[in-house]
C-alpha cells in the first residue's frame, strides 16, 4: 500500500512538474516553484528525485510516456491507414498553442546542453517518426498512398509540423489555426498523392 501510494505521489509531482516547467520555462523553473504548486516540500521533493537536473528528466519521462500511450493507441487502432494518419494529425497539430508543445520546445533546446534530456527527446522523435512512417508504408502497400520514399516524407511531414509549433508558440499572432492546419494538411497530402481535402 505504502510504494502504491509513494508511485502515485510520483505520479502527481512529475505532472505538476511538467505544468510548472511548461509555463515558466526549464531555465526558469526552481524546485521551490513547483514544490509550491504541489502544495509539498522541497524536502520531500529532493527525497522523490535526488537533484533539479533529476526532477526535469523525470518530468520529461513522464510527459514522454503519456504522448507514447497516444502513439500505442493508434497503432493499434483497426482503422485504414488513411484513418490512422488523419488522427496522428490531428493528434500532433500544433494549431492550438498548449502545454505540451511549449514543454517539448523547451525541452529540445535544453536537449543541446543536457545529454539526458536530449535522449529523451531524440527517443520520442525517433518514435514519432517510426509511427508515421509505418503507416505511410501500409497505405502504400494498400494503395491509399503513392510514395516512393516513406522515410523521407515522414522526416518531410513531421520537420514541418516542428517548425509551425515553434512559430505558432513563439509568434502566436502570425498564423492562424486554420492556416496551420491547412499547411500540414496540404504537405502531407502532397508527399502522399492525395487531395488535402481527404485528409
Amino acid at each position: 500500500m505504502t510504494s502504491g501510494f509513494s508511485r502515485l505521489r510520483r505520479e502527481d509531482l512529475l505532472k505538476t512538474a511538467c505544468e510548472v516547467i511548461a509555463e515558466r520555462g526549464f531555465g526558469h523553473t526552481r524546485t521551490i516553484d513547483i514544490a509550491r504548486a504541489a502544495g509539498v516540500s522541497q524536502a520531500l521533493l529532493f527525497y522523490h528525485f535526488e537533484s533539479k537536473d533529476r526532477l526535469f528528466a523525470q518530468a520529461l519521462t513522464y510527459a514522454a510516456r503519456q504522448h507514447l500511450h497516444s502513439l500505442e493507441h493508434i497503432e493499434e487502432a483497426e482503422g485504414t491507414p488513411l484513418e490512422r494518419l488523419r488522427t496522428l494529425l490531428r493528434l500532433s497539430s500544433p494549431a492550438i498553442p498548449n502545454e505540451g508543445w511549449r514543454l517539448w520546445i523547451d525541452a529540445w533546446s535544453e536537449a543541446m546542453r543536457n545529454s539526458e534530456l536530449e535522449e529523451i527527446s531524440r527517443r520520442l522523435d525517433s518514435r514519432g517518426r517510426l509511427v508515421l512512417r509505418a503507416i505511410i508504408e501500409a497505405g502504400v502497400s494498400c494503395g491509399e498512398f503513392k510514395c516512393d520514399d516513406p522515410d523521407a516524407s515522414t522526416w518531410r511531414i513531421l520537420a514541418l509540423v516542428d517548425g509551425l509549433a515553434i512559430q505558432t508558440h513563439a509568434h502566436p499572432k502570425v498564423l492562424t489555426r486554420r492556416k496551420v492546419n491547412t499547411l500540414i494538411r496540404t504537405a502531407a497530402a502532397a508527399e502522399l498523392g492525395l487531395s488535402p481535402e481527404t485528409l
